[in-house]
């Protein structure tokens, strides 16, 4: 079996491979060169891309295209087996592992819709060693869009770990406007269940609810990520891959403590509306109740009048019916008194 290339070598491979691209990069969505000053070069993903270079590379693919797949082979892109089984395997597990002079590994982000982020999870795929970062995607997402869009406007990176923080401190921007949106519908919905409106509240709440516990688990599940590199303490990663594990891992706590109040929040308010809902059917159960029980006696009456027997009274006169109209409506109100009397009508 063939051995791996070390990934310290990879530097040395590069610039052996002064211009060894003939072809454009199949499924390349974008590629950015970093400069060794930091600023920016977006390259045409529809020419070929020399890999020799004294900065950094940025390659972004749509895994969804199949012939990514065949491009991404050991012979072009030098990296350890298991990042590259990672990078194009479809796992959803959020990680980040270190071997050798690589870090690679699986973060979720937003995906992204036509102008603005929807409350759908996707999944960034990177790997990243001194001089290459390589990350893919089956989805447009919200957070490389947006650090793609601030190196355009050129924004200065000094490291691939400095590239890599812009997009984690973009996914929580990102997820950040998404729940204060999602808390400003909480305000509106609260104003409208303290005012008494139930109608059609239900369904918005529980699409909030929905939304939120998606956010936790996404931002739960990234902040634990960079909790367990920190402990890890990768020291012996070389400088330009060392990532501010704590300081990112700040950040994400923050916006989890965030989320899990809105949560919170948004189960007490689903509560509160239930409780609603259900006063307003007891009310209505009581008030179909208390019109029953008027209109008893009245129907008592007239069950009476109608029984075709002899001896009804007021059978023989000619104004037995305003009489009989008189007695069911002195039974209603004798009910209604009756009622009125034992507090069922207040």
């Amino acid at each position: 079996m063939q051995a791996e290339t070390p990934v310290a070598e990879i530097a040395a491979d590069d610039r052996g491979r002064s211009s060894g691209a003939t072809a454009p990069i199949p499924g390349l969505v974008w590629a950015f060169r970093i400069h060794p000053d930091g600023s920016p070069e977006l390259l045409p993903v529809d020419q070929p891309i020399a890999f020799a270079h004294d900065g950094l590379l940025w390659l972004h693919f749509n895994l969804a295209d199949a012939r990514v797949l065949q491009w991404l082979t050991p012979a072009n892109l030098q990296v350890p087996s298991q990042a590259r089984t990672l990078l194009l395997s479809k796992d959803t597990y959020q990680q980040l592992n270190t071997v050798d002079d690589c870090v690679y590994g699986v973060i979720s982000d937003l995906r992204r819709d036509i102008g603005e982020a929807t409350e759908d999870t996707g999944y960034l795929r990177l790997i990243m060693t001194e001089q290459i970062m390589v990350s893919g995607r089956h989805h447009a997402l919200c957070a490389v869009d947006a650090t793609r869009r601030a190196l355009e406007d050129g924004q200065r990176i000094e490291s691939v770990a400095a590239l890599f923080e812009a997009i984690v401190e973009n996914v929580a921007s990102t997820i950040d406007r998404v729940a204060d949106r999602v808390a400003h519908d909480l305000d509106e919905l609260e104003e409208q269940v303290l005012s008494g409106g139930t109608t059609d509240l239900r369904q918005n709440l529980g699409r909030l609810r929905r939304t939120c516990v998606r956010l936790h688990r996404q931002v739960s599940g990234l902040r634990i990520v960079f909790h367990r590199l920190e402990q890890k303490n990768p020291g012996d990663l070389k400088p330009a891959l060392r990532l501010r594990a704590g300081k990112l891992g700040q950040r994400l706590d923050g916006l989890d403590h965030t989320i899990v109040e809105m949560r919170e929040r948004s189960r007490l308010l689903q509560e509160e509306l239930h409780l609603k809902i259900e006063e307003q059917g007891n009310n209505n159960i009581r008030a179909l109740s208390i019109l029953t029980a008027l209109l008893m006696p009245p129907t008592l009456v007239t069950g009476i009048f109608g029984m075709n027997l002899k001896g009804l009274p007021l059978a023989d006169l000619e104004a037995a019916f305003p009489w009989a109209a008189m007695l069911m409506a002195l039974a209603s109100l004798v009910a209604y008194f009756i009622m009125k009397r034992c507090g069922v009508i207040r």
